[in-house]
């Protein structure tokens, strides 16, 4: 038995489950695809705490814009499939009139989970001051310009919030799947809350270097995200640079590169004139 096996095996016997596919690991959970009485599933299990956390949030939810929990219990979590045939990614990648369509998705993903949920809060949220403590340290101390600027910039927005929301955390083109007749649902919340504009801004690093860095991409989808939720271009921007230079300061303690967030945080910096 290897030890993918040995973390799902009891789950599917437990819930009496078919495999419909292989198994597979990523740094925080253990998942395969199962089928129950026909049903197309999906089977995940948690390895670390804060895929955990985010299991209890995308079961508040109750289905309400996200994939919907079937089962769940301890560290494991059964949720309906996507098996639409649509992609964002792909999506975005046709045009620009595409990717703005996409944008505009991700957009209203967003909005329909912030106003999703109801009674207590799940337990092991984040706040958003907590996420983003790396960057307001390396502002803190000195480690370059744009860090210095893009700390002072999430530190304001972190003061003075527009709302407080279950966010999602991690909204990008591979997090919200096409649920065929349930339309676009989102996967892999982070347990997190705070200002709902810091989800678009993971929008704006995605789905590739390539798109995100367009001549003119960040400015278009700027404009659309704007339209879409009622805040200012200027505050999007802030939101731009405060997460794209908080997630290179994340590639950099990994010892890897991410074009798409540096880029991201350049360009709006830019764009905002500091």
């Amino acid at each position: 038995m290897t030890d993918l096996d040995a973390a799902l095996s009891p789950w599917r016997e437990r819930w009496r489950l078919d495999p419909d596919g292989a198994a597979f690991a990523t740094p925080s959970s253990v998942l395969q695809p199962v089928r129950h009485r026909g049903e197309p599933l999906f089977l995940k299990v948690a390895t670390a705490e804060e895929e955990r956390a985010g299991g209890a949030v995308i079961a508040w939810w109750s289905g309400e814009g996200a994939a919907a929990v079937v089962e769940a219990d301890a560290d494991a979590v059964l949720l309906e499939r996507a098996t639409g045939a649509r992609n964002l990614g792909q999506l975005s990648r046709s045009g620009a009139a595409g990717d703005d369509e996409a944008t505009r998705i991700l957009c209203r993903a967003g909005r329909r989970l912030h106003a999703a949920g109801a009674g207590q809060r799940p337990d092991g949220l984040f706040d958003l001051r907590r996420w983003f403590r790396d960057l307001l340290r390396r502002g803190n101390a000195a480690g370059g310009e744009l860090f210095d600027v893009a700390a002072q910039v999430a530190e304001e927005l972190l003061r003075h919030p527009v709302g407080d929301v279950v966010l999602h955390g991690d909204l990008h083109h591979g997090n919200v799947l096409d649920f065929g007749p349930r339309g676009w649902l989102a996967i892999d919340p982070k347990p997190l809350h705070g200002d709902p504009g810091f989800d678009v801004a993971n929008i704006l690093c995605n789905p590739d270097p390539a798109t995100a860095l367009a001549p003119g991409r960040l400015e278009r989808a700027v404009t659309v995200i704007a339209a879409e939720t009622g805040w200012s271009e200027d505050r999007v921007l802030r939101w731009a640079l405060a997460w794209g230079a908080l997630s290179t300061v994340w590639a950099e303690q990994d010892g890897a590169a991410h074009a798409s967030a540096a880029g991201v945080a350049q360009r709006a910096r830019t764009l905002l004139g500091l």
